[in-house]
């Protein structure tokens, strides 16, 4: 298949995002991409990715990288984790000439991003995502984080990566249900931003899913250019958070036992369900959009029902919160979102948000 390589140059920052298959078994293109960033480089991975990738990576990397790990799982992305891998940096006498390389899914990537932008006040980060929610993604645009009682990445900041290598031959490894939890994204960014692409993946939804290379490839990198474009229009990025309002409620209501990707499918169409009371979205455009989830096999399960208070108390801590009430990316169409004077997010009336999520507990999202 084609090689492809995507070079976007987001504002404030510059950096190249590269897809190309096989990628992670050359080692002198590694050494031409990430020598030049810093004089010494340390690779940061869950364990499981630590012994599939890193410790050959680290093999190719040579004598000055350093391999450091943590368990996996959400339960893990917190402070605790990132007070640690930073102690051990320390002790090991790793300076500001240290760039650091996140190597694993997205929480790996929300992790060691964080540990990157706050380590001798910021060193070189370089991103090398595993999974495909990573590479479509938690990789790109900069935003790093740790999780709280209180709610999903509420302790963070924006940090830009350096460069982001994409070897889409990775996703090959993944279970069926982590490859679902990438798709989500991809489907989320068509919905903001790309109509064609969202019946793209309505099509070529049984080769996507048997990881035909050319159809992953495009999928891949559709995805990245809308991050990134988005990302670089400032308050569009806001955006990007459709149907994580809800998402991550339930994610920490569930104390993660729902997966990221499954939560925010259910978001998104809690969501979409307030833009169809409010006759923003069509019936119809509301059922495509639940049938492309049903057709990729989204369970769309909750373990229990939520009250309307404690989702609307979980929900109040998102970032896109306004004085205690929160708010939310509402569709108007496939591809095409409600805005007004620059603002991409909006609060809506209390009954909306109340049936919605009924509409949820009811079942009809859930079984």
């Amino acid at each position: 298949m084609s090689q492809l390589s995507c070079h976007f140059q987001p504002l404030p920052f510059s950096y190249d995002i590269l897809i190309r298959p096989g990628l992670l078994q050359d080692g002198a293109f590694f050494k031409t991409r990430l020598f030049p960033l810093a004089s010494r480089f340390v690779l940061i991975a869950d364990e499981k990715t630590a012994s599939l990738y890193g410790v050959a990576l680290q093999k190719i990397l040579g004598d000055k990288t350093l391999l450091l790990s943590f368990p996996e799982g959400e339960g893990n992305k917190t402070r605790a984790t990132k007070e640690r891998l930073e102690d051990q940096l320390l002790e090991q006498g790793y300076g500001s000439d240290t760039g650091i390389i996140a190597l694993g899914g997205g929480i790996v990537t929300d992790l060691v991003g964080f540990v990157a932008a706050t380590y001798c006040r910021g060193v070189p980060l370089g991103m090398i995502p595993t999974s495909l929610m990573a590479m479509v993604d938690a990789g790109l645009g900069g935003k790093t984080g740790v999780n709280t009682p209180y709610g999903k990445n509420m302790i963070g900041c924006l940090y830009q990566p350096k460069l982001v290598l994409i070897d889409p031959c990775l996703v090959s490894s993944l279970p069926l249900k982590d490859l679902r939890n990438g798709i989500v994204e991809i489907i989320k960014h068509s919905l903001i931003a790309d109509a064609l692409l969202f019946a793209y993946l309505d099509l070529h939804r049984d080769k996507l899913l048997a990881l035909d290379s050319e159809i992953l490839s495009y999928a891949i990198s559709k995805s990245c250019q809308i991050k990134i474009a988005l990302v670089e229009q400032g308050p569009k990025r806001t955006l990007l958070n459709f149907g994580h309002t809800v998402g991550h409620a339930l994610e920490t209501l569930t104390h993660y036992t729902l997966s990221h990707g499954e939560a925010v499918a259910i978001g998104i169409l809690v969501e979409s369900h307030m833009a169809l009371q409010m006759g923003l979205l069509s019936q119809r455009n509301f059922e495509k959009i639940q049938n492309i989830f049903v057709r990729y096999g989204l369970p769309l399960t909750l373990p229990r029902s939520f009250s309307s208070a404690e989702c609307k108390k979980t929900m109040q801590l998102d970032k896109k919160s306004l004085l205690g009430n929160p708010r939310f990316v509402l569709l108007k169409d496939i591809g095409v979102t409600k805005s007004c004077e620059g603002i991409f997010c909006s609060c809506v009336e209390e009954s909306v948000l109340e049936t919605a999520l009924t509409w949820m507990n009811d079942g009809m999202c859930c079984n």
